[in-house]
């Protein structure tokens, strides 16, 4: 009979098997290159450790230090003062050596440098980070790309220490050359066609600008190019191609072009909408905004990057909520140009919201959170393109409406007498000029606002009394007009019946309101040109008059 096993011996044996498996689950598998191989992302083979002290020398870091898995933690640290430390065990599977490229694809890292052995066993680092003059990279991108060569069947490790004062995203990817090549030819065309974008929709509102001289489209080539510059900054391509060799601009510049984008942004809602008429307390809101946006501009050429980008982040995520509020309530306003003014914002807000998770470390760092703020941005500069113009069609259409009646006013009138006469000879144009009766009588009676009320009631009962196609207009004063293209002078007799009828009907009891019409048709006489038409109409109304009023008259020519 065998001796059982005794309670000590148990204990440890339980111990030995519980560093064995915990020592496995920490274990993290290299990423193998093998004859397949094309691209991975490294986070399934990454190993982290965080040097809270930023002080700890490499050699400590690799001797001493305890790397954990990543596994599927988040690897968009959010604003940290620690140095964050990344391992990765890299096994050259194939029979020749291997070239790859390991490609940190977040740009804005202060400091990254690369430890890896030569062929001689030797640590060599690589120095670089947006800190640091561009030509500090081995390979020229906007990216961080560091080029590897492992032997055949060898293992190599690497390791990589992050150092920032700005958010902490993780990106690492391992690609062939041939991989990393398509990547990047790919990637510039969507650059190009990306900013080609927001150049085409400069130059488009410049030109209109031009034109136009409204105040609301400098605002936005203002918006447009400082958003533009900026996410040339924020995308690497600005410290690659424009200043390479000015690394504290490189970082400086990101939040001017930041506080130039708000401002500028704050200023064209503010007189897009015309807040301070519309919207007062929301307008204050708005211009506090401004302000901070102003002391920030300021701020960035003299404070420190780290201890601004959290506070101007804030300001950002305040300003979109405010400026999508003011375009609810112009919508709600009926403000018609308010509807793609609303919708740009909500756009861009999402594109923030998702960006600012991201860069607080509440979402993981993908192209979707790290990509999401420009697509938002270029949709909302869309967007907003397609409000001005509809606010200068909008203003348009205000030139050629009579503000208390919503009816068209003379301007408008003028052009479409003149249009429709010269196509009478393709069909019949009738013409009623109507005038109320003794309206003078009920503003001195009734007050002016109560005659308001009569005009206003009129216009409408006007719009149910005509025919699709036919032109309603104010005249001017107490004088209507209404122009019936493709109408016989019986057919515009009825439509005059009618409507004399109407008013009689509508005011009877109330006030003594009624009107005086008079009708002139190309059907039944030919008329020089419209100014001569017009005539013919409004003589034939002066004769209803004097022949009593409340009545229709229809030109005829003296014998």
């Amino acid at each position: 009979m065998r001796k059982p096993m005794s309670l000590p011996f148990r204990a440890g044996l339980l111990l030995v098997l519980w560093w064995a498996l915990s020592t496995a689950c920490l274990a993290q598998p290299a990423i193998t290159i093998d004859d397949f191989f094309s691209e991975m992302p490294a986070a399934p083979a990454m190993t982290l450790f965080e040097d809270a002290s930023a002080k700890l020398p490499f050699e400590q870091v690799r001797d001493h230090a305890t790397f954990v898995p990543v596994g599927t933690r988040n690897t968009s640290f959010g604003f940290s003062k620690s140095v964050w430390w990344v391992r990765l065990e890299l096994r050259n599977a194939t029979t020749t050596d291997r070239e790859v490229a390991l490609r940190q694809d977040y740009p804005l890292i202060d400091y990254l440098d690369l430890w890896s052995q030569d062929a001689a066993g030797q640590w060599q680092v690589i120095r670089t980070g947006d800190r640091l003059p561009f030509a500090s990279r081995p390979i020229a991108n906007r990216d961080f790309v560091f080029p590897l060569r492992i032997a055949a069947g060898q293992t190599r490790t690497v390791y990589l220490r992050f150092e920032t004062s700005g958010s902490l995203n993780m990106g690492l990817t391992l690609s062939s050359p041939h991989r990393l090549l398509e990547t990047i030819s790919l990637e510039q065309l969507a650059y190009g066609f990306y900013f080609g974008g927001f150049c085409v929709l400069f130059f488009y509102n410049l030109f209109i600008f031009i034109a136009v001289r409204d105040r609301a489209f400098f605002f936005y080539l203002a918006y447009a190019a400082s958003y533009g510059l900026y996410f040339g900054v924020h995308d690497g391509l600005s410290f690659q191609f424009l200043w390479p060799d000015s690394p504290r601009w490189a970082n400086q510049s990101l939040l001017v072009l930041l506080c130039l984008s708000l401002l500028s942004g704050l200023l064209f809602t503010r007189h897009f909408l015309s807040t301070r008429e519309h919207s007062p307390r929301l307008d204050r809101a708005a211009f506090a905004l401004q302000i901070l946006s102003l002391v920030g501009l300021a701020a960035s050429f003299v404070l420190p990057y780290a201890v601004l980008i959290q506070p101007v982040a804030y300001v950002t995520i305040a300003a979109v909520f405010v400026m999508m509020a003011l375009g609810v309530i112009g919508v709600i306003q009926g403000y018609r140009p308010a509807i793609y003014f609303m919708l740009a914002w909500f756009a861009l807000l999402v594109g923030v919201l998702i960006y600012m998770f991201k860069t607080f470390g509440l979402l993981p760092h993908n192209p979707l959170t790290q990509n999401g703020f420009q697509a938002g941005a270029l949709l909302e500069m869309v967007l907003l393109s397609l409000a001005l113009a509809a606010r200068v069609n909008e203003l348009h259409r205000q030139t050629l409406t009579d503000a208390l009646t919503s009816l068209s006013n003379r301007r408008y009138f003028d052009r479409q007498l003149e249009l429709f006469f010269a196509h009478s000879r393709e069909g019949a144009v009738a013409l009623l000029v109507i005038d109320l009766d003794h309206f003078k009588r009920i503003n001195d009676t009734y007050g002016h606002a109560r005659g308001d009320e009569v005009l206003v009631e009129l216009s409408r009962l006007l719009r149910t009394q005509v025919p699709a196609g036919a032109t309603v207009c104010r005249y001017g004063g107490e004088e209507f007009s209404i122009i019936l293209p493709s109408s016989s002078l019986a057919d515009a007799q009825r439509v005059a019946g009618n409507i004399r009828a109407a008013v009689e009907k509508r005011f009877a009891g109330r006030l003594p309101v009624t009107v005086s019409i008079g009708l002139a048709s190309t059907a039944e006489h030919r008329f020089i040109n419209e100014a001569e038409f017009f005539e013919a109409a409004d003589g034939a109304l002066y004769r209803a008059k004097e022949l009593g009023r409340n009545r229709v008259e229809t030109y005829a020519p003296a014998a």
